[in-house]
């Protein structure tokens, strides 16, 4: 079998060392990583369709040296699948903040590393957030507390310091210093990494599988789920126990390691902090994981 992936950006492997950010998402911080009990046996059984693969891969909060190392694991992967294969990649969200390579991240993405499989990119509320900012400048003190001012970094901004106080003119030299990044943040994103950013999906659905960034509202079907809640749900999502139409492959909620019952499989392994970026392989009725 050919090779999955070109290899013709071997600069992106000397990506900047500096790879963990900072920023707190305040939703997240009294919430527990502690790994959750996994059953012991899996008695659901959800299969792809017969001839193809797919490879799912979690939150990964501007670690491009981590991403580059799980494609590299992932191509390695795949050159062991029955010749004719259909491989596809689903990322599932939350590229960028936190970590310090947010804009390497998304030049993975547009560049010629993946230009020989097929991807589908989910939207994730971090993605979000960066909308948000570029259609109201006000939000940017918000964003920047939990892990847009390492996004503003990676572009080559230096986001404002926090206001020191609630007087007004405090408030009014913060919004002028925000309204200044805004206008200079807007006029050098690159064209491709906005259209990439407003082209995201909320979920994709294959096989016995729907994929989507937080989760799913219990009771509803995919296609009456929020944009919200696929991108923001989490404990109405994570205790309900009841099962839905197809097995849910998420990430937003961080764990220690991989997680999966008959419910839902989570991805998110916190690469940001832990260094460990994690994938699910979906190969006829296996899943198989990989991380980095």
């Amino acid at each position: 079998m050919t090779k999955l992936f070109k290899k013709t950006i071997s600069q992106l492997g000397r990506i900047a060392q500096s790879a963990t950010g900072r920023g707190r998402d305040p939703s997240n911080a009294s919430k527990d990583t502690s790994p959750l009990p996994v059953p012991t046996e899996i008695t659901r059984h959800s299969a792809m369709p017969e001839g193809e693969c797919i490879y799912a891969v979690g939150d990964i909060h501007g670690r491009a040296d981590l991403l580059l190392q799980l494609i590299e694991i992932i191509e390695k992967d795949a050159a062991m699948l029955p010749a004719g294969t259909d491989i596809k990649l689903v990322f599932l969200g939350d590229y960028i903040d936190r970590g310090l390579q947010s804009r390497q991240v998304v030049d993975l993405f547009l560049g010629p590393r993946l230009a020989g499989v097929e991807t589908i990119y989910l939207m994730g509320n971090h993605e979000e957030a960066l909308l948000n900012f570029l259609q109201d400048a006000s939000f940017g003190e918000q964003w920047a507390q939990y892990g847009g001012a390492e996004t503003l970094y990676s572009y080559g901004f230096q986001p404002p310091p926090p206001r020191g106080s609630d007087s007004p003119d405090a408030q009014a030299m913060s919004q002028n210093a925000w309204a200044t990044l805004w206008n200079a943040f807007r006029a050098k994103l690159p064209e491709d990494h906005l259209n990439f950013y407003q082209g995201l999906d909320t979920h994709y659905l294959r096989g016995d599988y729907v994929f989507v960034h937080a989760g799913l509202r219990p009771g509803l079907p995919v296609e009456h789920q929020s944009p919200t809640d696929m991108m923001w749900i989490r404990d109405e999502f994570l205790q309900h126990t009841g099962i839905f139409t197809q097995v849910v492959v998420h990430g937003h909620t961080p764990e220690a390691k991989i997680y999966r019952d008959n419910r839902r499989i989570g991805l998110d392994t916190g690469a940001y902090l832990s260094g460990r970026l994690s994938a699910a392989k979906f190969h006829g009725e296996d899943v198989a994981y990989l991380t980095t």
